[in-house]
């Protein structure tokens, strides 16, 4: 988050990777393995060791299986995990953990807990090793701009906020910035219906117009991009993250062709107003090419090459990492 916004966002602490960290995620020559921890953290401590259906993916030690096959030890980070230990204890132990401009929002089903809230650096490393969203960062983060000199930024930078339990999902909103001029407010959680919001519609977007006016127009840089924002309990508005105009930034309840267009003077908001409006193929805690089966999906091309986070590693960890 730029320092000029720290006043009005949520606490968050920002580390750079190394390189090595960078490889590590990027890594596909191998089977999933998470890093060993100097602290002795566990990503999923809830699993069940079943030592019987783990003695049947040993490999027996008279085994002619080449053995430049078989996966070296794991990597370990200890400066980056203690660093990243000692944020999490300043945000007050749990926090929610992204990359320079996404967070790992297609791998939330593996977590322990089916959510974003880590308390450990394993349990961010396993949801960051685990998304296809962080791979765009990682690899193609400037495709979409018309005057790139790379593909991606030199350096990388998780940033991790802290989290809150009280946080509301229907009081987080994206907004649409054109020309230094705010254009449209739409609701960040399209998948639910919140009778209640219908009712405070005009009310949000004057908070979030007066906001905009006073901590952001004049103190952003760029003249077209996007930025989301929570709205308190006592009316007090909140930076999340800003995102780029378009590109690979979701216009929800919107459509880039709207907003190129741009509307009249007065700012666009569009809210879930009713069920019928409601929008479930948005929610998804799986990447989308999972559920997309069609001829050269990403299905497909997955089960047929192992591209990418292969769904067998999916399936794999349902299998080793059982619940109580």
């Amino acid at each position: 988050m730029n320092p000029k916004f720290k006043s009005v966002s949520i606490k968050t602490l920002i580390h750079e990777l190394p390189q090595s960290f960078v490889d590590y995620l990027l890594d596909d020559s191998g089977p999933f393995l998470l890093p060993i921890s100097v602290t002795n953290d566990d990503a999923l401590p809830n699993r069940i060791h079943n030592l019987d259906e783990e003695d049947d993916y040993q490999v027996p030690e008279d085994s002619d299986a080449d053995k430049s096959e078989q996966p070296g030890p794991p990597l370990s980070f200890p400066e980056l995990e203690l660093a990243v230990k000692a944020s999490i204890e300043t945000l007050g132990g749990a926090v929610f953990p992204k990359l320079n401009w996404s967070a790992p929002k297609d791998s939330s089903l593996i977590s322990a807990i089916g959510t974003f809230k880590c308390t450990s650096f394993v349990e961010i490393v396993l949801l960051l090793r685990s998304s296809d969203s962080l791979v765009r960062d990682l690899c193609h983060a400037y495709d979409s701009c018309a005057d790139k000199a790379s593909t991606r930024p030199p350096r990388f930078f998780p940033a991790l906020r802290k989290w809150y339990h009280s946080l509301r999902p229907d009081m987080e909103f994206r907004c649409f910035v054109k020309n230094r001029n705010l254009i449209g407010i739409s609701q960040r959680e399209v998948t639910t219906f919140y009778p209640a919001l219908v009712e405070k519609k005009d009310e949000i977007r004057a908070l979030v117009r007066r906001f905009f006016a006073e901590n952001v127009r004049e103190r952003f840089e760029s003249v077209n991009y996007t930025f989301d924002v929570y709205v308190t309990g006592d009316e007090k508005v909140k930076v999340v993250d800003f995102n780029p105009w378009c590109g690979f930034t979701l216009p929800l309840m919107l459509t880039w062709e709207e907003l190129e267009q741009s509307f009249g003077e007065e700012v666009e908001m569009r809210i879930v107003e009713s069920r019928r409006e409601v929008r479930p193929a948005l929610k998804t805690a799986m990447p989308y090419d999972y559920l997309d089966t069609s001829p050269g999906s990403g299905i497909e091309c997955r089960v047929t090459f192992g591209y990418g986070f292969r769904i067998e590693n999916y399936f794999l960890f349902m299998y080793f990492f059982k619940k109580k």
